[in-house]
């Protein structure tokens, strides 16, 4: 039911007089107003600008066309991330790039199991993957080392996200396989850390610590439903896990340099030498 004012009161009828706001109220108001209206924008520059911060650090050591190739493998990779999140109906903000960390996308709601998880997970490093065999492709079609070394370096990349320890890549597809591979991915990052000591590498594992304990610990979080997956389930994400592990790792094999130089091919000796190796006479005729 609504109430209709009376016509018997004429000061019903008007309306009331409209408040003053201050100059600096009006002037916020404007100011949100034009932020809604360009939201894309601010996006944009949130990831173009930290790519191209990101393009100018790594261009300070390796110079900046394999700066410009490196990150936008590393964007592809994110791009598999923010797909395959918003194909299973995940909101997910846009990739943000850190110099020498890599890049990283912000869920802003928490996947319902650890199936789809884990194929949030794996979509980075399968996007990934294939920009990295566009690479090696140019670098067959063209000879040009600078797509092999963007190759190599893209099956790395890619290779390394697949870990099983979080939050790596690989950390979320571990939980959709088996949990207990996260023992495996500490196991690995330990080695790493005793034979290439690496304060990243540091912060990964002990970030991860927390949850790998307080999962595997607790039988009622390892059973609970988030982790109930069909066998059917597990092992194609495991096939999937471990295949492209193995074709990241075929990569890396193929497009890898050798260590030591090729050595130069031996020149034949202009001067004629006798049958005991020494100069022959006839060589220093006139």
């Amino acid at each position: 039911m609504t109430l209709e004012p009376s016509s018997s009161d004429p000061s019903a009828l008007r309306a009331p007089p409209p408040k003053r706001r201050s100059p600096l109220a009006a002037a916020g108001a404007a100011i949100v107003a034009l932020l809604a209206k360009f939201k894309f924008l601010l996006v944009f520059l949130k990831t173009g600008g930290t790519m191209l911060i990101a393009m100018w650090f790594y261009a300070l050591v390796f110079g900046w066309r394999f700066a410009v190739g490196f990150v936008l493998l590393i964007f592809v990779h994110e791009c598999g991330h923010l797909f395959a999140a918003r194909s299973l109906g995940i909101k997910v903000g846009a990739p943000i790039f850190i110099p020498f960390l890599g890049a990283m996308i912000a869920l802003k709601e928490h996947p319902r199991d650890a199936w789809m998880e884990a194929w949030i997970g794996i979509g980075g490093p399968l996007l990934g993957t294939l920009g990295a065999l566009v690479c090696f492709l140019v670098y067959a079609g063209t000879g040009d080392l600078l797509f092999r070394a963007l190759a190599y370096s893209g099956f790395w990349l890619n290779l390394f996200n697949l870990i099983p320890l979080l939050p790596l890549d690989g950390g979320r597809i571990a939980g959709a396989v088996s949990p207990w591979l996260w023992v495996v991915g500490v196991v690995l990052l330990g080695i790493l850390l005793f034979f290439y000591f690496n304060v990243f590498v540091l912060i990964l594992v002990l970030i991860s610590l927390p949850r790998v304990w307080r999962t595997l610990n607790h039988r009622e979080i390892r059973d609970s439903t988030y982790y109930q997956l069909s066998p059917a389930r597990r092992w194609t994400m495991g096939v999937l896990y471990f295949g492209l592990a193995a074709l990241l790792a075929l990569g890396m094999e193929t497009t890898r340099f050798s260590a030591r130089p090729e050595p130069a091919p031996k020149q034949p000796s202009t001067l004629a030498r006798d049958a005991r190796g020494e100069p022959a006479a006839s060589a220093f005729a006139a």
